[in-house]
């Protein structure tokens, strides 16, 4: 690997960071963490988690195995299970948590939101509360923030084919398709007039289906998950009127948290540009805005969450940046942002976001800002390996994934690092999987996460290895056999694992949500 290795982390270095006063006590309390496809890795979250309180796991899709051994031990026991939907879902959700004593019940996966602010409204626990569909349904949150005056794209929602007629008749195109309950810019398509949108919202409905089948989809409601969509014109960005220097993508994110109703920006996250449709590639810290700026950012955000209504849970803010000041809310999450945004907010910001959340959930002392921050240490990225070139052009040929094979040092500045994380790649020897425009981040090929002395540095580093891939796979494919074989696996003592009803996750890894 020459000098970067494949991300880990061990339980030991579960410290306490800026805003996480480690009460040892506090790891005796148990939570029941609902795992579900999407979200920060395993290897990352759990022993954050682990740090604050007794983790029992309820698992509604494969767990990941390649990071068994680092993400097990934290964990007091793991249940698998088939997720249901709706009523029943949220039924096993409370009877898991009453069985283990669960004083607080958690997710970080979008598609298990609504049913885990279900059950812990049920149950009597902190959670995302009554209102979390606002949060998740695309087309009820733009109606809230259309009515409390939060700048949003003209919209109309997708029921029949009349209400494509009806939306080409208000809307100016092109315009976008979305399904309502997706993440990871899964099912979204640019249509120029009505036959294109039929065809796209037949394409959507067929890629929300195979998204649902890979675990990928909304879990509480399944039905709508497939079906719902919406149309929205497509407001046009303008980066450089943003940020210093080029490169930049023209959205940015904050990443929050909302305790007992409060809202608390915590920091900005910044983008490399979209792979078209909207596909994200890369997701950066810190994001290279005037202190003036981002506080404007800040008050959207604050609109936009306020809105809402959440009770508690984390947030994720996407706000798309116009010309000449203008802002627009693409949509905001209860969770928070996926891929490494969590490490990369620990790294550059020092926030342990996961545990300062846990703590929330379990009522104990939370020490947050006084406002967002603005300014950190160094740069860290998480970088989506997608088969396409810097400008969006599909790969010419599609070769072996393969970590090892490519000289990382070659490509980043001196003081940069460049780190696998697994869980969310490909194993090695697999083909690079075609990019789909309708699929977004579910042609994932692998998630890398950079480190960098800077913001500049970082988004240069991502820029050369955009520029070497594919032509730096050159390694042959790995044999089957040999892969599996290189996997860790755990110490068997290291936790109760009960009978699982799922296999192992060998999936591609899917939605960067």
């Amino acid at each position: 690997m020459r000098g970067h290795t494949a991300y880990a982390l061990s339980a030991d270095d579960a410290v306490a960071p800026r805003g996480v006063p480690l009460d040892l006590r506090s790891t005796m309390t148990p939570i029941l963490f609902v795992y579900a496809k999407g979200g920060p890795p395993l290897e990352y979250a759990v022993p954050h988690m682990a740090a604050h309180a007794q983790v029992h796991v309820l698992a509604l899709a494969p767990l990941p195995r390649t990071t068994e051994s680092v993400w097990l031990p934290g964990c007091a026991s793991v249940t698998t299970a088939p997720p249901g939907e709706g009523v029943e879902l949220v039924d096993l959700i409370c009877s898991h948590a009453r069985r283990v004593g669960a004083e607080a019940v958690l997710t970080l996966s979008e598609y298990a939101v609504v049913a885990v602010a279900h059950a812990s409204l049920r149950l009597g626990l902190r959670g995302a509360g009554e209102r979390v569909a606002g949060a998740r349904d695309k087309r009820l949150m733009r109606r809230i923030w259309r009515d409390a005056g939060v700048p949003v794209p003209e919209f109309a929602e997708v029921h029949a084919s009349q209400d494509i007629t009806a939306a080409f008749e208000t809307l100016r195109p092109p315009l976008l398709l979305k399904a309502a309950w997706s993440a990871g810019s899964t099912a979204h398509l640019t249509v120029w007039n009505e036959q294109q949108a039929e065809a796209a919202w037949k394409t959507g409905r067929s890629v929300m289906e195979a998204s649902s089948a890979q675990g990928y989809a909304e879990l509480h409601a399944a039905d709508e998950g497939v079906s719902d969509f919406l149309l929205e014109e497509i407001v046009t960005g303008e980066a450089c009127d943003w940020f210093d220097g080029d490169g930049w993508g023209d959205y940015v994110s904050v990443e929050g948290i909302v305790a007992d109703g409060h809202y608390h920006p915590l920091c900005i996250t910044g983008r490399l540009p979209t792979v078209a449709p909207f596909t994200e590639r890369a997701s950066l810290a810190p994001a290279a805005l005037p202190n003036a700026l981002q506080r404007r950012i800040e008050e959207v955000s604050r609109a936009a969450v306020d809105a809402l209504g959440l009770d508690t849970c984390a947030t994720h803010t996407e706000i798309k940046l116009g010309a000449d000041g203008a802002m627009w809310l693409i949509e905001a999450a209860a969770r928070f942002g996926g891929v490494m945004t969590t490490r990369q907010v620990e790294t550059v910001f020092g926030l342990d976001m996961i545990g300062m959340l846990v703590r929330q959930l379990l009522g104990r002392e939370v020490a947050y800002p006084e406002r967002m921050l603005t300014e950190g240490e160094g740069a860290a990225g998480s970088l989506v390996v997608l088969a396409v070139d810097p400008e969006g052009r599909p790969w010419t040929t599609l070769p072996a994934w393969d970590f090892d094979a490519v000289d990382w040092p070659a490509l980043v500045a001196p003081g940069s690092r460049v780190e696998l994380v697994r869980e969310s790649s490909i194993a090695p020897g697999s083909p690079v999987p075609p990019y789909e425009e309708a699929g977004g981040a579910n042609s994932m090929a692998a998630l890398c996460f950079l480190t960098a002395e800077s913001a500049p540095e970082l988004l240069a580093d991502c820029g050369r290895i955009l520029a070497a891939l594919p032509s730096a796979l050159t390694a042959p494919s790995v044999a089957p056999a040999a892969a599996s074989a290189a996997a860790p696996t755990a110490s068997p003592a290291a936790a109760r694992t009960e009978p699982s009803a799922l296999s192992a996750d060998r999936s591609t890894p899917g939605s960067t949500a």
